[in-house]
């Protein structure tokens, strides 16, 4: 980025115009619009964004629009779409603003970058003569959000959606199910979250799924959701016979259930279906079938199964079974045309997968960066979380942990360097839900979003202090939301409660 000390003044009339026609964008211009203009409100106002000794500001002319390109407005949103973008702000021979991107999610990130480079003074808005050629260094930058522990309403689902927006995060892993609650309202088995929901309420309806992936869309974000199977399933218990049930020592039912049960014929019939809604219902091409952390002991103790791993061969190796249903059930996502991302956990047990396979890599024992290499040495693509588990919180600048972590700091070849396709922050919802998730991950997240968005060059933490606190008062809390702070000491112009307080939340 390159910029100048020419100063324009944005035009009360200011607009954004395009030859193309595209509900996306036109919604894109309707929210750029509003944050923009927020504020300066007159000085005595105290929810004015603006400090009040900042001497006033000389322009040399107005800016009256931005004119927006795209090369290419069919382009899907996949793993593979494009946000690069390029940003002319010109104060000579007369003012004029232009974005220019191959795609139209790259347009999405330029005009962010164009809000962000407007500046707030008592007289109005401001920008400098500016010159940008951007582009995100991975092109996987997820956030995970956890809404099974905890249920998480649909305006704070759709707050962290803005809030990713914000940050040019480009995935939002749905974690909607697990052994706590099944809250998916599933049309092929309603059983599912009639009886695996905390209640009624708790519950992500067709519409709400709906409208969170066009919600979504309309941000330049894919959703991706997960069913995580064949552990941390005992929500998935009103389908009869399909998890497994547990014994005493004596070989007595115990009364209890374990993980989905593998050696059933059936259990893959309602994968199958279920799966098939899935993939209807969710447009992106990828679908996290978890695989983690499954507890063989119930396994162990039923008859059934044991006869079973005797007659395939298996001994009392059960990371064998498990790899016998990983493999019938990447069969079925080849069958109905699903490509999969998978906890480490399903490489690490030697369950042959497809090429096209993205594994997320969580662990941090052991090290991240020796699972990292391992996996790329296997030729599969990978993403990074075990340094951005953001559930995780300590005293202080525990962001900086974030910062510094690189998902392609490990000992490999340029090549296998190159299979990691990103990184994501997660939070996982065992203490999080709706009133505390939204500061609890923001701007922390920020930190996640610059090292997946940057060159590797930035990496200076000391920079990186102001340009996030200045991000966090200006982008989030401006914008209405709930932002903690990063340092001992700072303030925001205008703080959270007094934004909240002049402001329908409406208008944000």
């Amino acid at each position: 980025m390159s910029t100048t000390n020419n100063v324009l003044k944005i035009s009360t009339d200011f607009q954004f115009e395009t030859d193309i026609q595209i509900d996306v964008l036109e919604k894109a211009f309707q929210r750029y619009l509003k944050f923009i203009f927020l504020g300066p409100l007159p000085p005595d106002e105290p929810s004015a964004a603006v400090d009040p000794n900042r001497k006033q500001i000389q322009s040399i002319g107005n800016l009256t629009k931005l004119f927006v390109q795209i090369d290419d407005v069919s382009a899907n949103l996949t793993l593979n779409s494009d946000d690069s973008y390029s940003l002319s702000i010109h104060a000579q021979p007369e003012p004029v603003a232009f974005l220019h991107a191959k795609q139209t999610w790259g347009a999405l990130r330029g005009l962010e970058t164009f809000s962000q480079l407007v500046d707030a003074y008592y007289q109005g808005f401001f920008i400098n003569e500016t010159k940008v050629v951007d582009y995100p260094r991975f092109k996987y930058r997820g956030v995970m959000v956890d809404s099974a522990r905890h249920y998480l309403t649909m305006d704070v689902i759709l707050q962290n959606l803005d809030a990713m927006s914000y940050n040019k995060f480009n995935v939002f892993h749905w974690h909607i199910v697990d052994d706590q609650s099944f809250p998916f309202v599933s049309l092929t088995f309603p059983e599912l979250s009639q009886q695996g929901a905390y209640t009624p309420r708790h519950v992500y309806s067709p519409d709400d799924v709906q409208t969170v992936i066009q919600y979504a869309y309309e941000r330049g974000i894919r959703v991706i959701v997960e069913f995580d199977t064949p552990g941390h399933s005992s929500s998935w218990r009103s389908i009869p016979n399909f998890l497994t049930p547990c014994y005493t020592k004596n070989g007595v039912p115990n009364g209890q259930l374990g993980p989905i049960n593998p050696i059933l014929n059936s259990t893959y019939v309602v994968l199958e279906k279920f799966f098939r809604e899935i993939k209807k219902r969710f447009p992106d091409q990828y679908v996290h079938l978890g695989g983690d952390e499954v507890n063989f002991s119930c396994w162990a103790s039923n008859p059934d199964i044991q006869n079973f791993m005797t007659q395939h061969g298996f001994g009392d190796r059960y990371e064998l079974l498990e790899q016998y249903y990983e493999h019938n059930l990447v069969a079925i996502m080849e069958k109905i045309g699903l490509r999969y991302i998978i906890w480490q956990d399903v490489v690490d047990n030697n369950v042959k997968v497809d090429p096209h396979t993205v594994v997320q890599v969580w662990k941090t024992s052991p090290s991240y960066k020796t699972e990292l290499a391992k996996v790329t040495k296997m030729n599969l693509q990978t993403i990074l979380s075990s340094c951005w588990y953001l559930n995780y919180i300590g005293y202080g600048r525990d962001w900086q942990r974030f910062y510094q972590c690189d998902p392609q700091d490990f000992k490999g070849s340029q090549a296998q360097k190159d299979l990691v396709v990103g990184g994501e922050a997660c939070i996982w919802g065992e203490y999080v839900d709706g009133t505390n998730l939204m500061e609890r991950f923001w701007p922390r997240a920020s930190a996640v979003a610059e090292r997946l968005w940057s060159s590797a060059k930035v990496n200076n933490i000391n920079a990186a202090i102001p340009r996030i606190d200045h991000h966090r008062c200006y982008q989030l809390v401006r914008r209405g939301l709930r932002a903690q702070p990063i340092n001992a000491s700072s303030f925001c112009q205008a703080e959270y409660s007094v934004v909240m307080n002049s402001r329908d939340r409406d208008e944000l």
